[in-house]
């Protein structure tokens, strides 16, 4: 049955399958689909291609779906193909649910707060960790993301699923004390011990002077030449 609160998705029944027909409704503006039933054979579909986009947008998990001249179907997303560069959606199933029974579904994780962190204002890095989470929960319930609070994080600080407070309705799959949310780390300078400074200094030091050649080493000493320095390499002879 139909929900006035929810998005609703006219498609169209495709029978060509395969690759080369779907690049070729692509082209058109279509994105092809398939729905999966609940005891029943899956259906691929075609979508307008804005159609599905103004849907997508909608907070609502659940979706009412119907194809050609048939009945509406409660569905959520089960997969979503985009394309690696323009991110456009060039593939898309659905999954059709029990409205009163509860499923497992994968919601993602938004951080608030960040900026505010006591350990990112001290020069913390913050990292979010997990990014997506498993839940159960009915297909009404499902939320369109988890926030989690980072505020009071101090330096050095873990913060771990069994701190979120889960949204009404919804249960956490994941191992509560293992799933790490996010973390803040210290960056950390590196600086040499006194010993080492010391020896590179005494190194350096010693380069210094034994780089200054010794008199009579690749210099002349200051006096005149000899009559036979004074010849050599003139070819000259001695009278």
């Amino acid at each position: 049955m139909a929900d006035a609160k929810r998005p609703s998705l006219v498609v169209e029944e495709r029978p060509e399958l395969g690759s080369r027909p779907s690049r070729r409704l692509r082209r058109a503006g279509w994105i092809p689909g398939i729905v999966y039933g609940v005891g029943a054979d899956p259906v691929a579909f075609k979508v307008g291609e804005r159609d599905l986009r103004i849907a997508l947008q909608n907070p609502s998990a659940v979706l009412d779906l119907k194809v050609g001249g048939g009945k509406t179907l409660p569905v959520i997303v089960k997969d979503e193909q985009r394309h690696p560069v323009r991110d456009d959606v060039v593939h898309i199933d659905l999954l059709q649910v029990n409205l009163s029974e509860t499923i497992h579904s994968t919601v993602s994780v938004e951080l608030e707060g960040a900026d505010e962190a006591p350990g990112v204002t001290e020069g913390g890095v913050l990292e979010h960790v997990t990014r997506e989470l498993n839940i159960e929960a009915l297909p009404t319930d499902i939320p369109e993301y988890v926030v989690v609070d980072v505020s009071q994080m101090e330096a050095a600080d873990t913060l771990s699923l069994s701190v979120v407070v889960p949204p009404e309705g919804v249960t956490f799959l994941d191992d509560p004390e293992e799933t790490v949310i996010a973390t803040i780390t210290i960056p950390s300078q590196v600086e040499l011990p006194e010993e080492v400074e010391e020896e590179t200094a005494i190194v350096g030091e010693e380069a210094a002077v034994t780089d200054v050649p010794a008199e009579g080493e690749g210099q002349p000493s200051g006096g005149a030449p000899t009559q036979g320095e004074a010849g050599e390499g003139r070819g000259s002879s001695t009278p």
